[in-house]
């Protein structure tokens, strides 16, 4: 027998009403696991992509940059120079004898002319009575010379003397003639060297030295030790400095210049050159040059040291830069400098004058260059850099 059971319901449409809610729990499920995914590794990942990209960042050297400046126009070369009267000659002595006085000593300002010493010549004297005397005795025998020989004339004329005899007595006039301008040059010599037993300045200017006194035997002549007097004409000085080759095309005659002394701090005396010796001296390779300075008011002594200040034009443009941008290689001494593409190009140049915390470059620099503030000795060519701006001060501070 069988049994039939009773239709259940109909849950077809159940499950058909079912199935809709169950994928969208699942699609549910799913975003909000991708949304816990995400945020838990997308931060991760962007922390990561920073970090990368800040590491890149730090890889990259900062420089700081600066533009040249331009060097003057007129530069002041500074040497040591020595200052001289502009005459200066020893006075020596013509004649033998002694010193009878003196009327100049050191310091005294004396003018052309004027008497500076006598000496007493007693040889010189009697030499000279002696030579007046022979030049009387040789006018008196000439008189008689002439006498005869026109008497003897006069004789011959009549035919009461013999031709010889007349020409025997002109020949004995011309003698004693001669005699007598020999006599009168003597004379003449001895009288001028008994003029020099007085002494006279040559010209305006300074005793700076008297080597004698009242009674000290006196030698005629030159030579070391027999300077009786030194002048020097000091209203206009000379100052001689040796110019280093490298300037010797700068320093030419009309190139104005200072002086200053150490006993004149603060103050600056105006001055010139007037000369130079055009040739450059094998052993020291410089150049020597007379500078001249007025000096009418006399402040400035002969023999003093002092600087001279020389205002050379640059022949070159020149540029100057901090110290603390040189880099000293096997090379040469260098600069580096960042170029368009913000890497790095090293230079080698040429330096001129050192100012301290500043330096001259005379070749191998450009006014538009960007160099770099104290630059890394690990520092080579190529590197890619980033530029910023310097700190306030950083270019005048001196490296090290």
């Amino acid at each position: 027998m069988t049994l039939k059971m009773p239709p259940g319901p109909d849950l077809t449409g159940v499950r058909r009403r079912r199935a809709p809610v169950g994928w969208i729990a699942l699609a549910a499920f799913i975003l909000v696991l991708a949304a816990a995914l995400a945020a838990g590794f997308l931060p991760r990942i962007s922390a990561k992509e920073a970090l990368k990209k800040q590491a890149q960042a730090l890889n990259v050297p900062t420089v700081s940059v600066i533009q040249p400046k331009p060097g003057a126009a007129v530069q002041e070369l500074v040497l040591p120079g020595n200052v001289e009267a502009f005459v200066e000659t020893p006075i020596y002595a013509r004649t033998n004898g002694y010193l009878k006085r003196w009327h100049a000593d050191i310091g005294a300002h004396v003018k052309a002319g004027q008497l500076l010493a006598e000496i007493e010549t007693p040889e010189v004297d009697d030499q000279l009575q002696q030579t007046r005397a022979d030049l009387a005795s040789a006018e008196a025998n000439d008189e008689i010379a002439r006498k005869t020989a026109a008497r003897l004339g006069e004789l011959s004329a009549s035919g009461m003397a013999s031709k010889q005899d007349l020409d025997q007595a002109q020949g004995t006039m011309r003698a004693r003639q001669a005699a007598v301008q020999s006599a009168r040059f003597n004379v003449s010599r001895l009288e001028k060297l008994q003029a020099f037993k007085r002494i006279y300045a040559p010209f305006d200017g300074i005793v700076t030295a008297r080597n004698v006194d009242v009674g000290a035997l006196i030698d005629a002549g030159g030579g070391p030790g027999k300077a009786l007097f030194r002048i020097g004409a000091a209203e206009r000085l000379r100052v001689y400095v040796q110019v280093p080759q490298a300037y010797s095309q700068q320093a030419v005659p009309g190139v104005e210049a200072d002086l200053t002394l150490a006993e004149f701090p603060g103050r600056r005396f105006a001055a010139k050159v007037v000369r130079t010796t055009q040739a450059i001296d094998k052993a020291t390779r410089s150049m020597l040059a007379e500078v001249a300075v007025d000096n009418k008011g006399g402040e400035l002594l002969p023999g003093a040291y002092a600087q001279v200040h020389l205002k050379l034009r640059a022949s070159t443009p020149a540029l100057v830069v901090p110290v603390n941008t040189l880099l000293f290689r096997a090379e040469g001494t260098q600069v580096a400098v960042v170029d368009a593409e913000q890497r790095v190009a090293l230079k080698t140049i040429t330096l001129g004058r050192d100012f301290g915390t500043e330096v001259e470059v005379v070749d191998g620099l450009s006014s538009t260059d960007a160099v770099i503030l104290n630059p890394s000795d690990a520092l080579v060519a190529g590197v890619q850099v980033r530029v910023v701006k310097p700190p306030e001060g950083k270019a005048e501070k001196k490296a090290g």
